[in-house]
C-alpha cells in the first residue's frame, strides 16, 4: 500500500508538471500564430504594404537576434521535455555521475540536454557486487563448500536474487590473502534504494554466517614488534 501511494503521488506530480509545460507551450504557440494571422490579415486588406512588411520583419529579426540565447533555450527545452523526456517526477537518477533522490536541484534544460542521465526506474534488473578477502591457506574443499553455500542461499531467495551469480577470484595479495568478488543480480532495479540496501545487507550477514560455519577466516601476516625498556630510576639507561 505504501509503494502504491508513493507511485500515485509521483504520478500526480509528473502529470502536474507536464500540464504546466503544455500550457506554457500552448501560450507560446498561440502568440506565434496570432502574429502570423495579423501579418496575413494586413496583407490581404492592403493596410500594410510590402515596404512596411519588410521593415516589420527586419525588426522581428533584430529582436530575434537580441534574444537568440532565449530562443535557443526555449527550443532546447521543448526537445528535452517532449522529445527526449529522460525522467519524470519520482525517478531516481544519476546526472553527470551524481545521484539525486528527494533533493530539489534546478538545472537549466539546456545544460541537462548535454549531460549523461542514468534513470534507475527505467532500468532493467540491476546487479550488485560484494568484495571479500579470505586467508590464502583456505583449502580448495572449503572454497568449493563456500560456493555451494552461497548458491543454496541465493536459490532460496528467488524473489530477491536472480539464480545466476559469479564468484570471481581477483588476486592473491602479500602471499597471505585472497581477494574475490561475489557478483549477484537483484530481481529489481535500484529505484527503491532502501529495499536494495536491505537485501544486500541480508546477503552480507548470511556470508558472515557461512564463513563462521565453514571456519573460513583471514589472518594477518606476523608483524615485527620492538620492545623497549626505560629506566624509571633516572639512570639514563635504555634497553631493547
Amino acid at each position: 500500500m505504501v509503494h502504491a501511494y508513493v507511485e500515485r503521488k509521483a504520478l500526480a506530480h509528473s502529470l502536474n508538471d507536464t500540464k504546466t509545460a503544455v500550457q506554457q507551450l500552448h501560450m507560446l504557440a498561440s502568440a506565434i500564430v496570432t502574429v502570423i494571422i495579423i501579418v496575413i490579415s494586413l496583407l490581404i486588406t492592403g493596410l500594410a504594404t510590402t515596404k512596411v512588411l519588410v521593415v516589420f520583419t527586419s525588426q522581428l529579426l533584430l529582436v530575434g537576434f537580441m534574444f537568440q540565447n532565449t530562443c535557443k533555450t526555449i527550443f532546447e527545452s521543448i526537445i528535452f521535455i517532449f522529445v527526449m523526456h529522460p525522467f519524470v517526477v519520482g525517478d531516481r537518477c544519476v546526472i553527470d555521475g551524481v545521484q539525486y533522490d528527494a533533493e530539489k536541484i534546478y538545472y537549466p534544460n539546456s545544460i541537462l540536454l548535454t549531460k549523461p542521465i542514468s534513470n534507475f526506474r527505467r532500468s532493467s534488473d540491476m546487479g550488485d557486487a560484494i568484495d571479500i578477502t579470505i586467508d590464502v591457506s583456505t583449502s580448495v574443499d572449503d572454497f568449493n563448500a563456500l560456493k555451494k553455500a552461497i548458491q543454496l542461499y541465493i536459490e532460496s531467495k528467488p524473489k530477491h536474487w536472480n539464480p545466476k551469480h559469479t564468484l570471481l577470484v581477483k588476486e592473491i595479495e602479500n602471499v597471505n590473502k585472497m581477494k574475490f568478488t561475489l557478483c549477484v543480480q537483484h530481481t529489481m532495479n535500484h529505484q527503491n534504494y532502501g529495499e536494495k540496501s536491505a537485501r544486500r545487507s541480508e546477503l552480507v550477514f548470511e556470508l558472515k554466517k557461512i564463513f563462521d560455519n565453514l571456519g573460513i577466516k583471514y589472518h594477518l601476516l606476523p608483524q615485527q614488534v620492538h620492545l623497549m625498556h626505560v629506566d624509571m630510576f633516572g639512570n639514563g639507561g635504555m634497553s631493547m
